[in-house]
């Protein structure tokens, strides 16, 4: 009876006139086949200790030592994710397939442009201020995400609205989708505080920061009056479902942080180039200030509407550990938020409070990490079941048969 192997350690048999597989997978192949694209907010809430870190105006040696150890712990959590699911593509093209064209699991590949852009956040503080890297490739990279953040959120929100969906079964995870080009204002003001105000690029950076966050927080804000619609409908998200409560302070809070610091470099940027009027950089400034405190306002607001039922509601199993990881990468805007408005409005106090929730996002960390890793260990998480796999590769082989490859 021949034996063929079909992917790391899962042989199966051949017999006639019917396969029949046996019924052992090997545990590489499970963990490449059980993979999904929700294994990013891992990574994504490994960034938040460093992005809430590197927004404190104190910063001892000590403490950009371990930014700069939970930078290089995100990257590698980076490369695994993507290294990963490249194999799940090549070894079981099926279930790569179903996580991208399914709308139930495609919402969260848009997470692997958001973990690239805490990547060049951090790039920027630990690599090119501090000297050890060229500020143009920085310029480069945003392309690369402006690109990257265009090119996945589009034909995924066509997939997503091909079919209709059930607003009782709505989540902010949803929002998902448009995410990528909400960080795009983000992302402008960190690559700015490496270029010249002076440089006519600048001026491109600025207006497509304000432009993308325009469209990634208005849309976004569509998908937050969903929610309340739904929650109005049925009552707080119950379950699997209330992980996913914090996505929705995440708009609000980030926009307000980039309104913030991008008015800050038009200030510089829009006088140097003679744009709009001589005073036009103060105005910007202005108007980005009041706005990103009522935005500030509302993303408070969110954050208190989804902590007051969230321990009544989530269910309280392992195997759902990864959403929530929700609870980290969401609330980075607002808490980093919160020093930017320190320092603008003079109040030291708010400087304070902010050290208090970057702390507890540490300890946040320390805790979902820890359940994280007992879940992988127990094979709860980001493994598949054997039955899974064989099915998989039994409707492979059959594919295979009827292309005349076997």
């Amino acid at each position: 009876m021949p034996t063929v192997t079909l992917g790391p350690g899962a042989p199966y048999e051949l017999n006639t006139p019917r396969r029949q597989y046996r019924q052992r997978i090997g545990a590489l192949a499970r963990r490449i086949h059980g993979w999904t694209w929700q294994a990013f907010p891992i990574g994504m809430g490994t960034s938040a200790v460093y992005v809430t870190m590197s927004g404190l105006k104190q910063r001892s040696s000590t403490m950009i030592a371990v930014e700069t150890i939970f930078f290089f712990l995100n990257f590698a959590l980076f490369l695994l994710n993507t290294s990963t699911l490249a194999l799940q593509a090549v070894l079981y093209p099926r279930q790569a397939k179903r996580l991208v064209t399914d709308p139930t699991k495609n919402i969260f590949v848009p997470l692997v442009v958001l973990s690239f852009a805490t990547l060049i956040i951090g790039t920027i503080n630990y690599a090119v201020v501090p000297g050890l890297m060229d500020p143009s490739i920085v310029y480069g990279l945003f392309w690369v995400y402006v690109t990257l953040s265009i090119g996945v959120s589009f034909p995924l929100l066509v997939i997503w609205f091909w079919k209709p969906h059930d607003i009782k079964t709505f989540t902010p995870a949803w929002a998902f989708l448009i995410f990528p080009m909400m960080l795009v204002g983000v992302v402008a003001f960190n690559v700015l505080k490496t270029m010249d105000p002076a440089d006519n690029r600048a001026v491109g950076v600025l207006f497509l920061g304000y432009f993308f966050q325009g469209i990634g927080f208005f849309v976004t804000m569509f998908y937050i009056c969903i929610y309340f619609l739904r929650i109005m409908m049925t009552g707080f998200m119950d379950g699997h479902q209330a992980r996913p409560s914090f996505v929705a302070c995440g708009p609000p809070g980030f926009t307000a942080l980039a309104l913030i610091n991008l008015g800050k470099r038009a200030r510089d940027i829009l006088p140097a180039h003679g744009l709009v009027s001589q005073s036009a950089g103060e105005v910007w400034f202005s108007a980005s200030v009041v706005t990103a405190l009522m935005l500030f306002g509302l993303a408070i607001f969110l954050v208190v509407f989804g902590a007051l039922p969230y321990w009544f509601k989530l269910h309280k199993h392992l195997n759902e550990i990864l959403g929530c990881w929700a609870l980290t990468f969401p609330n980075v805007g607002w808490i980093s938020t919160i020093g930017a408005l320190s320092d603008v409005l003079s109040i030291p106090g708010l400087a304070d409070v902010q050290v208090i929730f970057v702390i507890m996002i540490g300890f946040l960390w320390l805790i979902l990490f820890t359940l994280t890793i007992v879940a992988f260990k127990r094979g709860l998480i980001l493994c598949a079941k054997d039955e899974v796999v064989i099915k998989d590769m039994e409707e492979d082989m059959e594919k295979k048969e009827k292309e005349g490859m076997v």
